[in-house]
């Protein structure tokens, strides 16, 4: 070494700066890789406590939301566009440095970010949470991402759709290729049909406000939200929809549980089971699978008013408790219970109207929980059937001759869908049950594209809501 190498002075070891933003949103990654949590519990408390400790503003709290969210949502599709920029199988590269990668692939692909400030913050985190040597991996690859935009890389990673449609489809719109034909066998039709779909599974949902009959009105709720930031429902006459960045939270009706969050599609499902047609009594209701409350809590309203009881039935303790927050004050007879609604503690026979919204696997609802779509896998549908079918059953013998049973999922699937009702109807798999569909459709006026009949799949690409199915039976005997 020469004499002029020796002296010269080294280089300063620079401390990398956290960024609170991007710290946030690879802790809340984290929590749903490592914890199989759901962004949408995960994020809201750490989102609280960095407002308290004074990180955040506003737009800091918005962008923190859109990376975790925008991250999850297309975790198929930059995983392919980051298995195309590195030389290694992508199983083989640690789950914190995909994380920092994906989120450094969102802001480069996935928002209006200037590509290197979202390259050099990403490599920021990375000095944080993974140290200079990975950090200097992130690097590479993320300017090997940022050669191109989510078009020309659509247009590498993806094999064509006259090729094969399904993986086409499931890389572009970030879905797993079975959902995607899980999703196209429930809809039908063409290609635009699924396409729209899939899309509209990657928009960020609104926020929807249900004012509880009796308690509350959309008046109430339009006045205090303000005309700028908040619109009526479009189907539902108990909604408000909130414009982006409404806080629920802060509605002394929300507060009150006289109003609370509830997708347009959960209203109009609970309102077609309490307003279907019945002859005779209509005195004793039942929610039979009611946590988180939703559901119970507008059905309990409804009941209220014409003095009819509701029984609320939830099988898990902490949901059971979920259920009864969100009834409490309600002015109409009630009662909430933990049971498990395939060994019912109630007498057969007992009810005039019964709901049953059945664990299922979610697929209607992935625009609020995209983590599921990566979770999920066709296998799961095995384990819901027996479960499915049993509350089904169950279900029927709990409600008396000519009353109603509403059979919901929050899933388009066949599976979990109308070959549950007919089986359980024509007794495959148990004993037949004496029942009769009952037409759903002119329960919901107003709404469009509801189909054939008599059951009922909305849709998040043609009506705005959840993929909530319905079906509605009359027990004959």
């Amino acid at each position: 070494m020469n004499e002029q190498a020796r002296r010269r002075p080294a280089t300063p070891y620079r401390r990398p700066k956290k960024d609170p933003v991007r710290m946030l949103a690879f802790e809340a990654l984290r929590a749903v890789d490592e914890r199989d949590a759901y962004a949408n519990l995960v994020l809201p408390p750490l989102l609280k406590k960095a407002r308290e400790n004074k990180e955040f503003e506003t737009r800091d709290a918005a962008l923190a939301t859109e990376l975790v969210y925008g991250t999850l949502r297309r975790q198929g599709t930059y995983d392919a566009i980051i298995s195309a920029c590195i030389d290694r199988p992508l199983r083989e590269v640690d789950p914190p440095v995909l994380d920092v990668l994906a989120l450094g692939a969102h802001q480069l692909l996935g928002t209006r970010i200037p590509t290197h400030a979202a390259v050099s913050a990403s490599v920021e985190l990375a000095r944080v949470v993974l140290g200079d040597g990975r950090a200097r991996f992130v690097n590479a690859v993320l300017r090997k991402i940022s050669q191109h935009d989510l078009d020309s890389w659509l247009q590498q990673v993806a094999p064509s759709y006259d090729q094969d449609p399904e993986d086409h489809l499931a890389v572009v719109h970030s879905h797993p290729r079975w959902v995607v034909s899980a999703l196209w066998d429930a809809l039908g039709g063409g290609r635009a049909g699924i396409e729209d779909l899939l899309e509209a599974d990657n928009e960020r949902p609104e926020v929807t406000l249900v004012a509880r009959p009796g308690r509350s009105t959309t008046a109430e709720l339009l006045e205090a939200v303000g005309e700028d930031s908040a619109l009526p429902g479009r189907w539902s006459p108990y909604a408000v929809r909130l414009a982006e960045g409404g806080e629920p939270g802060a509605l002394d009706a929300v507060r009150d549980g006289r109003a609370g969050v509830q997708d347009e599609g959960s209203q109009l499902v609970a309102a077609a089971v309490a307003n279907a047609p019945l002859d005779g009594s209509d005195a004793r209701w039942l929610d039979g699978c009611a946590g988180p409350g939703g559901k119970a809590a507008l059905m309990a309203a409804l009941a209220a008013e014409r003095g009819a009881f509701l029984l609320a039935a939830e099988k898990q303790p902490h949901r059971a408790r979920l259920v009864a927050r969100a009834l409490a004050g309600n002015p109409g007879p009630y009662q909430v219970i933990t049971a498990d609604g395939t060994r019912p503690p109630w007498v057969a026979g007992s009810f005039d109207r019964v709901l049953v919204d059945v664990p299922c696997s979610g697929l209607g609802a992935l625009r609020r929980r995209p983590e599921s779509r990566w979770r999920r896998r066709p296998e799961d549908l095995e384990g819901f059937a027996p479960l499915q079918r049993g509350l089904l059953r169950e279900a029927l013998g709990a409600v008396r001759i000519g009353g109603i049973v509403g059979y919901a999922t929050c899933s388009p699937h066949l599976a979990e869908t109308r070959i549950v009702v007919e089986d359980v109807l024509r007794g495959r798999g148990g004993p037949a049950v004496a029942a009769e569909w009952v037409d759903a459709r002119p329960l919901m006026p107003g709404v469009p594209a509801l189909g054939d009949g008599p059951d009922v799949q909305l849709w998040p690409h043609l009506h705005g809501t959840d993929a909530m199915y319905l079906a509605l039976l009359r027990r004959t005997a």
